[in-house]
């Protein structure tokens, strides 16, 4: 940018401390043109025209500054009419409903103040839907997971998992001739319990994908709200998108938080939450539930409300426990297979972390390659990860599983009614920890 001459920083220093003064901006307008500034020139009048829109000099030396052909200076005759920009904010005539006065030149006024005055408000665009169509008002609020590929053959191990939900749940399902004969319900859902990390959620995925249905997961997060009734609201709205993408799986998870014992609540709205939790299980009209299937994991369920675990609710149980060695085998190759490693045997690893949750073993990995990282980097020579730095990675973790047992082996010793929890008494028996 060319340096300005004395008299054009002088005009600067006049017009900043007037800005309102149009005479003076126009000069300095005129002076930057007449120094070859003429993108300079057209800001001074742009902010002249803004304070004198209808001013004929400084329109014919924005045309000027623009290089635009010079309009004729108005004449005498015309000097009682108005300018294309007074005429622009004046409201149309009674007798022209368009806004189209004649003799009004629009292309002129367009050309005048297009680009001087950018538009101040802009209408906001209207929400596409993903299907292209429709009142964007009906789109789901839920995010519903198309029926997905994992299957329960994609779970690792855990066969006594797999049997009892085949058993509790996808037999009547897949054969409904013999669900009629022997007049098998499918009313109620399937409480998944066990230690954290263990994959209650996977499975609930598998079982989703087992039935060909959609998956719409649902935590504490997604229902309560601060503001009285939205919760309850929240609730059944999860309930009802899951009618209309039926088949469909819900998967309640944190099932303690959603549904914790109302005795022991003392907010009243989270009293209310656990009430419409039961009422849109119960399906209170005839068949409102049908092809919606509920599955719920917690990590406590000796805190969940004691109605929810009433018959055609969630009334089958089932405990997902820290993962078998073949299915702590496959969750090792998982966690391994994009990592440069050599000579590892998985079959000894797998004994190696026996007791480990599934999120114990994918930190022996992560820790596993930290110490061939920081070794490479500390040597200057890369090496694989082997079977030595694996091996010590899994005797530096401590089984996460061992403070829940600690607190389940009193509530199964104490509290047992029922048999609730004759499965867990039993793999503490077997695992010498009662």
């Amino acid at each position: 940018m060319p340096e300005d001459s004395p008299l054009i920083q002088s005009l600067r220093t006049a017009v900043a401390a007037a800005p309102a003064d149009v005479p003076l901006r126009l000069h300095l307008a005129e002076l930057l043109l007449g120094a070859g500034q003429s993108e300079a020139a057209v800001s001074e009048v742009a902010v002249a025209l803004q304070h004198a829109p209808g001013d004929a000099q400084a329109r014919q030396l924005m045309s000027r500054a623009m290089g635009l052909p010079e309009q004729p200076a108005t004449p005498p005759a015309q000097a009682g009419r108005t300018t294309a920009a007074e005429q622009m904010s004046q409201p149309p005539a009674p007798s022209d409903p368009a806004g189209q006065r004649p003799g009004f030149d629009w292309r002129a006024a367009e050309e005048q103040v297009g680009d001087i005055v950018p538009p101040r408000f802009v209408e906001a665009e209207e929400p596409v839907r993903a299907d292209g169509g429709g009142d964007p008002g009906d789109a789901e609020a839920w995010d519903v997971e198309r029926p997905g590929a994992v299957r329960l053959a994609d779970v690792g191990g855990m066969q006594e998992v797999k049997d009892r939900l085949e058993a509790a749940f996808l037999a009547p399902l897949r054969n409904p001739e013999l669900r009629k004969l022997y007049g098998k319900s499918l009313r109620g859902g399937l409480l998944l319990y066990g230690p954290p990390g263990c994959g209650k959620t996977f499975v609930a995925r598998a079982v989703a994908g087992e039935l060909g249905a959609s998956f719409l997961s649902v935590s504490v997060n997604d229902v309560l709200d601060m503001w009285t009734g939205n919760s309850e609201r929240n609730m059944h709205e999860v309930f009802q998108t899951a009618r209309r993408q039926a088949p469909c799986v819900v998967f309640l998870d944190e099932l303690d938080a959603l549904g914790a014992k109302r005795s022991r609540s003392a907010h009243g709205g989270m009293r209310n939450t656990v009430n419409q939790l039961l009422t849109e299980l119960d399906g209170i009209d005839a068949g409102a539930n049908d092809g919606v299937f509920v599955l719920a994991a917690t990590n406590v369920p000796w805190d969940v409300d004691n109605a929810l675990r009433r018959p055609g609710r969630l009334d089958r149980t089932l405990l997902v426990l820290p993962p078998d060695a073949p299915a702590r085998e496959a969750i090792l190759r998982y966690h391994l297979r994009e990592r440069p490693i050599e000579n590892v045997d998985l079959g000894k690893l797998a004994k190696a972390t026996d007791g480990l949750s599934g999120a114990d073993l994918a930190h022996v990995c992560e820790a596993a390659a930290e110490r061939a990282l920081l070794d490479s980097a500390r040597t200057g020579a890369v090496r694989m990860i082997g079977m030595k730095d694996l091996l010590s990675a899994a005797k530096e973790v401590v089984p996460s599983s061992e403070p829940w047992f600690a607190a389940a082996r009193n509530v199964a010793m104490f509290a047992n009614e029922g048999g609730m929890y004759d499965d867990l008494i039993a793999y503490l028996k077997k695992r010498r920890k009662l």
